[in-house]
């Protein structure tokens, strides 16, 4: 008997699936662009302060996005299936659950961010620059949670370009909103750094109100069986935990060893951290393009798998990975040949953009590594194999925390060396994630 075909994807399929995530991702992180560039007008302790308090927000967050994603692999399993009836359950059940776990980390939150950050930042303008912060952007997890469940239903069932038109309208948002409560315009009074998180919480509130028209006006309800509110199942909230827990103790992981990275440099000072929240900015807006591909990988991994497709992923995962080169080189480019005039977006200081400089080349040299290895590390997530995922996150983050208590806390080594962990930890993550899908047992995997 001929063996079955392997199936393919072109690279124009993949990109047709990639590239809304990409725009919607890419926008998004123009929201931090837009606090920094802002608040980069405002002063340097506002400019570093917005960095450790951002993080310290995004750690938060990511528990709900690690929870979406393991949603998202569900709804990718059942999308490729045919079984689209019960993509509406998953939904649901995941909105419930995430507005659950918002309260309780909002009131957590707000009740312990006061006594972590006193103790941890040395800085009493920064501390306190942070904390103001922190007091305010807590309230956008209500609509942040919301909106990472729709970003989850939009990519498993292959419908993104609807992320790239919310991600639109939420910039805007955040632009309109920044300029007139960190300023004070339009008889508001000028609020500084706390004026920049009420922006950012109002820009969310737009996006979900987006997406829940978006949903009731353009989304078959009852291929998806969106009509009906399921009743409620711990089965299926145990089995969504099953696959979700993982990713969201990698991500939590992931983001709270970046916040220590943040603490390292604020104690070599002010001036040091507010240069690496500029290099931050600029690194993030080209890890949300790796991202947007890992999330392409995923999701396709996913819907090949309930297809019976097993075959299929590594020739996917290639393609992927081979795209995001293309995709990266010019951005790659500009920022090696005009580094300057990018930092300049953030701050008119010349010091401060000559202490970010070299470090700014480091951070570019890590997508070596981490452009092949957050795509293959997602499509290990996408075949279901979340616990491996967080196995291999966590080996490599105990080097990553280890570089940073004997390297930076312990030698104060200078800001480029500071930013070197970084290459370590990708290449730690690309090879691990490679071997396992080459040699790992994730193609038995069922969900």
């Amino acid at each position: 008997m001929p063996s079955q075909p392997v199936r393919t994807y072109s690279y124009s399929q993949i990109w047709h699936i990639a590239y809304p995530i990409l725009l919607s991702t890419l926008v998004e992180q123009l929201m931090g662009f837009t606090d920094t560039a802002f608040l980069g007008r405002v002063g340097e302790v506002e400019l570093g302060a917005s960095a450790l308090g951002g993080i310290f927000y995004v750690s938060v967050f990511m528990l709900g996005v690690g929870f979406s994603i393991g949603a998202q692999i569900l709804m990718g399993r059942r999308n490729g299936e045919g079984n689209y009836e019960r993509i509406g359950s998953v939904f649901y059940h995941g909105v419930a659950f995430l507005l659950l776990l918002a309260s309780v980390l909002f009131v957590l939150t707000r009740w312990l961010s006061p006594l972590i950050l006193e103790e941890i930042i040395r800085s009493p303008s920064v501390n306190a620059a942070a904390g103001s912060y922190l007091h305010w952007r807590v309230f956008g997890l209500f609509f942040s949670f919301v909106n990472a469940m729709f970003r989850a239903f939009f990519v498993a069932t292959t419908h993104t370009r609807t992320l790239t038109l919310n991600s639109v309208v939420m910039l805007l948002s955040n632009v309109v909103f920044n300029y007139i409560f960190i300023f004070g315009h339009f008889g508001m009074p000028a609020m500084g750094i706390a004026g920049a998180a009420i922006g950012s919480v109002l820009a969310e509130a737009v996006s979900t109100f987006f997406f829940l028209i978006h949903i009731c006006s353009r989304v078959p309800f009852r291929k998806y069986a969106l009509h009906v509110l399921p009743k409620f199942r711990l089965s299926l909230l145990g089995t969504m935990l099953g696959v979700g827990i993982w990713t969201m103790v990698q991500n939590f992981l992931s983001l709270a060893t970046w916040f220590i990275f943040f603490l390292g440099v604020e104690h070599l000072g002010e001036q040091q951290l507010a240069a690496t929240n500029i290099i931050r900015n600029l690194s993030s807006l080209i890890f949300m393009t790796v991202m947007a591909l890992g999330s392409t990988a995923s999701t396709l991994a996913s819907n090949l798998m309930g297809e019976g497709e097993n075959e299929s992923v590594l020739p996917v995962v290639w393609k992927t990975i081979k795209l995001g080169v293309w995709v990266l080189l010019p951005l790659l480019a500009l920022f090696s040949f005009f580094p300057r005039t990018v930092m300049g977006i953030f701050t008119d200081d010349p010091s401060l953009i000559e202490t970010a400089r070299i470090s700014l080349y480091v951070m570019m040299s890590t997508y070596v590594f981490n452009l092949p290895g957050r795509i293959c590390f997602f499509a290990v997530s996408g075949t279901g194999n979340t616990r491996t995922a967080l196995a291999i996150e966590t080996l490599v983050l105990v080097v990553y925390v280890a570089y940073i208590y004997i390297f930076i806390f312990g030698m104060r080594v200078s800001l480029p060396w500071c930013w070197f962990c970084e290459v370590i930890y990708t290449f730690g993550i690309f090879t691990l994630s490679a071997a396992y899908l080459r040699w790992g047992n994730w193609r038995s995997k069922q969900i």
